[in-house]
């Protein structure tokens, strides 16, 4: 068995999947990488295959339909034959040195039989053009170096969320959570890092700066003018988040708190996107947004309202819209989120 399968989804991604596909083969013959062609125009297949031919004990090549990340990931968890499984997007890559540190630990972890659930890692922005990097990781949140479960954890700071380019999964923990993502749905990487939070009880945080996240490429969904066209789909994730979990079903006090936390987070991003472009159908979507919370779950409603900034970003008023447009370029400039 490979220790760990990298899934790199690929859309017309010619121009720069090599160097993702490059940082994965630094973990040699002990990783897998499938490289998902979702259904692209250009010459995505040709590169994944001339790969394949290269490294045919590493690499594979899968050509599916299109049917968006979301799809592609599903497809790599199908496929998929390592212990632990990681998403690498395309156009983002791994850090050598951290890349080689993980792989000396996956080795250490199965002589030890440690069986985690999942491993955290640490990842950066990269933003060549304003020329930023900033990297992110749990110091203080997470105790490190250690076999730990939630009962372990402690505070998360608004910046250290557990994202998908943190997060490495066990595998079978994957397939037994039954996660599928939706087809032609952007932003699915938050149900990824949320949904099957509740079946991991075994995790170790191991403090290297392994993913190198790139930001600022041209039609990059995380672009705040193509987030705001795509608002839809930002509130239809927002909505199966919801649906996914009855948070307050959550005995563990500390998981429950983040995921709380995590959905928060995207409550308020649907909603300053929704009130800073100003529409009234926009603005429409932003209270039918929070009622379908509220129907939901009250509670959690009531706690993320009254908690988490809920009140401000619900104001019907010009001036609390002024303020929550102001809160977001104010966080935007700290984390870089867009």
């Amino acid at each position: 068995m490979k220790l760990l399968t990298v899934t790199i989804p690929c859309y017309n991604s010619q121009d720069y999947m090599a160097k993702a596909i490059e940082s994965a083969l630094l973990g040699g013959d002990d990783v897998e990488i499938l490289v998902i062609d979702d259904g692209s125009k250009d010459d995505t297949l040709s590169i994944a295959q001339q790969y394949e031919s290269k490294y045919p004990h590493i690499v594979r090549a899968i050509h599916k339909e299109n049917g968006g990340h979301g799809s592609a990931v599903n497809m790599g968890i199908a496929n998929a034959t390592g212990l632990y499984f990681k998403v690498l997007d395309s156009d983002d890559w791994f850090d050598k040195t951290a890349m080689l540190k993980l792989i000396k630990f996956l080795r250490q972890s199965v002589v030890e039989s440690m069986s985690l659930d999942m491993i955290i890692a640490n990842y950066v922005y990269e933003k060549p053009s304003a020329h930023k990097r900033k990297a992110i990781n749990y110091n203080m949140a997470i105790p490190k170096n250690k076999i730990i479960s939630w009962s372990d954890v402690k505070h998360f700071r608004m910046s250290q969320n557990l994202l998908m380019h943190s997060i490495i999964y066990k595998t079978k923990l994957l397939r037994d959570c039954n996660l599928h993502l939706p087809e032609h749905t952007f932003y699915v990487d938050n149900i990824y890092a949320y949904t099957p939070l509740p079946y991991v009880k075994k995790m170790y945080y191991l403090n290297i700066d392994l993913y190198r996240y790139y930001i600022g490429r041209e039609g990059q969904s995380v672009n705040e003018a193509i987030m705001t066209k795509r608002i839809d789909q930002q509130i239809k994730v927002t909505k199966l988040m919801i649906d996914s979990q009855d948070l307050m079903s959550i005995h563990d006090k500390k998981l429950r708190n983040y995921m709380m936390k995590y959905l928060a987070m995207m409550m308020i991003v649907s909603s300053a996107l929704l009130v800073k472009s100003g529409s009234p159908d926009n603005l429409n979507k932003r209270d039918e947004l929070w009622h379908y919370l509220k129907v939901k779950n009250k509670t959690v409603y009531r706690i993320i309202t009254h908690r988490k900034l809920g009140l401000p970003l619900q104001s019907k008023n010009r001036a609390g819209r002024k303020i929550i447009v102001w809160g977001y370029y104010f966080f935007n400039r700290i984390y870089s989120f867009n």
